[in-house]
């Protein structure tokens, strides 16, 4: 290894409990360790709007408890790097982790992916994701105020999503394939006694059906074999909320580690798999429960593992990464204060600005075009502010256009130093979920970008001509993949632009294209719409046929 400053000792692929917890433990024993995730820092539980059931916490959210592992760990010097992880190298001493942002070398790596939602598998699911099946209920559950649901499952999410559904939905059905909930009474307690809610057990969803959406709806009673038909009235259509389970996120370790037959990780006690240097913990392991009490458990224990992998290493290599620095005490009390007094931007995104700023090659123009609502008073703002903080980026506020019209204001354009519009555009104000989506695509926009392996980048460069709209909401943690994804290859082909609007305040834009879920991405002229997160790689797929 040439260069020891970019040498690690552990890399950590999953932003979840497990992985924020190994990464914790590392850092604190003062080994140099970096946590790679794709989506946003803190996993499935961030969609949990209320957790009661983790060890010294009397009650928080989801959002809230990892944020705060979060902090820990970067206060003992963890280092934190949103990227897609495309593959693995683990021949030699020093392993190599391949990301859309480059390689990163490493002694030992964490894999603590956890799991995505499964498909129930029943007729018309497929076909009816984002008009009427969906499988978030945070991402989603606005989109069905006032209107009749069904969800899918009896585990713990069914009935905790159950609930949250109730602040929107007008009635919920949980449909059950067994005999009553697979959770702990205590989990299920609020889903019975709900008011809002109605529980039919042996009861499996045999089909959806409709013509925009859904308006049909069979389930089959398994002791019984009596079929029941839903029907919904004219004009009024119902979702489906499907918790069936997680599938383990284990892709980048077949063929590299042992699997089960289900495709969850075989390890050990000490939570080592099959692959020297590679370690699992948290959802993408076989274990009996996955809750974030048992995900921090196997984090800190696959830590301390690592801790001694890499120590051994360093004496048999002879090389040394660079210990990590301990942020200081007022550092760390200004991070979790949060909200800055004097400004928009907290502590955490004033300095994930600064580095995207550092690393821009030629500076932006942002083109503001607005109206007379507050919302675009605040997106002024919002701009105002992130100009003010580099001399990167300029601001021009409603300029003349010569041969074309920005429609669905307020919206702001990404464009060169001269003027010319990178293809890049936010409607809305890119807040939320998508505040580091729009720094990303500022870093892209910029140069040099997020890197590409070259077979990418010559599919991105022959692309035709294509414009995109990604719809999302601020609240949904699987839209950023699917805008930084656009927007990567928008800012590489001239011929590509990627719009990104704020569901929330362009309802004419749902209506238009029947939008029942997030992400949502529909393409030139509205005759393709697909629905789902999508990486650099499925995208370019879809824009190639």
């Amino acid at each position: 290894m040439k260069d020891i400053k970019e040498l690690y000792d552990v890399v950590v692929i999953g932003g979840g409990p497990a992985g924020l917890t190994a990464a914790l433990y590392l850092a604190r024993a003062r080994y140099r360790v970096v946590v790679v995730e794709k989506e946003h820092f803190g996993g499935q539980i961030t969609i949990t709007d209320e957790v009661v059931n983790f060890p010294g916490v009397e009650r928080t959210s989801g959002k809230a408890l990892t944020e705060t592992m979060r902090r820990q760990a970067q206060s003992f010097g963890a280092e934190f790097l949103l990227a897609e992880v495309t593959g693995l190298a683990m021949d030699g001493d020093v392993k190599t982790v391949q990301t859309s942002r480059g390689e990163l070398h490493c002694f030992g790596m964490l894999l603590a992916t956890g799991a995505h939602p499964r498909s129930a598998g029943f007729a018309g699911e497929a076909e009816f994701r984002g008009r009427g099946v969906a499988y978030c209920a945070t991402c989603d559950g606005e989109f069905f105020t006032g209107k009749e649901v069904f969800v899918v499952g009896g585990g713990f999410a069914a009935a905790e999503e159950s609930v949250f559904l109730t602040k929107y939905a007008r009635h919920v059905t949980i449909l059950i394939r067994g005999e009553g909930f697979s959770c702990a009474p205590a989990a299920a307690e609020a889903a019975l006694h709900h008011e809002k809610i109605t529980v039919i057990t042996h009861a499996q969803v045999e089909e959806v059906s409709g013509k925009d959406s859904l308006s049909r709806l069979k389930y089959r009673n398994t002791e019984t074999g009596e079929v029941t038909e839903y029907r919904a009235a004219e004009g009024d259509p119902f979702g489906v909320f499907v918790f069936a389970g997680y599938e383990p996120a284990t892709g980048l370790v077949k063929g590299l580690a042992e699997c089960d037959a289900k495709g969850y990780v075989v390890t050990d006690r000490n939570q080592k798999t099959t692959c020297e240097g590679l370690y699992a913990a948290g959802d993408v392991c076989i274990k009996p429960l996955r809750q974030v009490v048992t995900a921090v458990g196997d984090g800190a224990l696959a830590a301390t593992e690592l801790e001694r992998y890499a120590a051994a290493l360093q004496k048999k290599t002879g090389l040394y990464p660079v210990q990590p620095t301990a942020i200081a005490k007022e550092d760390v009390a200004a991070r979790k204060n949060g909200r800055q007094t004097d400004g928009l931007f907290t502590p955490d995104m004033l300095s994930q600005l600064e580095t995207v700023f550092q690393k821009m090659a030629s500076p932006l123009k942002l083109k503001l075009y607005l109206d007379e609502t507050p919302l675009s008073a605040e997106l002024k703002e919002y701009m105002e502010e992130l100009c003010a903080l580099t001399n990167k980026l300029s601001l021009e506020v409603n300029p003349e256009m010569s041969s074309e019209e920005v429609e669905d204001r307020p919206c702001v354009r990404v464009c060169r130093a001269d003027g010319s519009w990178t293809g890049l555009a936010f409607h809305g104000v890119p807040g939320g979920h998508e505040f580091t989506s729009f720094v990303l695509g500022l870093y892209n926009a910029a140069g040099p970008g997020q890197a590409l392996d070259e077979e990418i980048l010559h599919g991105i460069r022959a692309l035709k001509p294509a414009h995109m709209k990604i719809l999302v909401s601020l609240s949904c943690t699987m839209c950023p993949e699917l805008v930084t994804a656009a927007q990567r290859i928008a800012a590489e082909n001239p011929d590509v632009t990627a719009e990104v609007y704020d569901l929330n305040h362009f309802a004419a834009l749902r209506d238009r294209y029947k939008v029942m879920s997030v992400p949502c991405l529909v393409m030139d002229d509205g005759e393709t719409v697909s629905f789902g997160k999508k990486n650099i790689s499925q995208l370019l797929e879809l824009l190639g046929k």
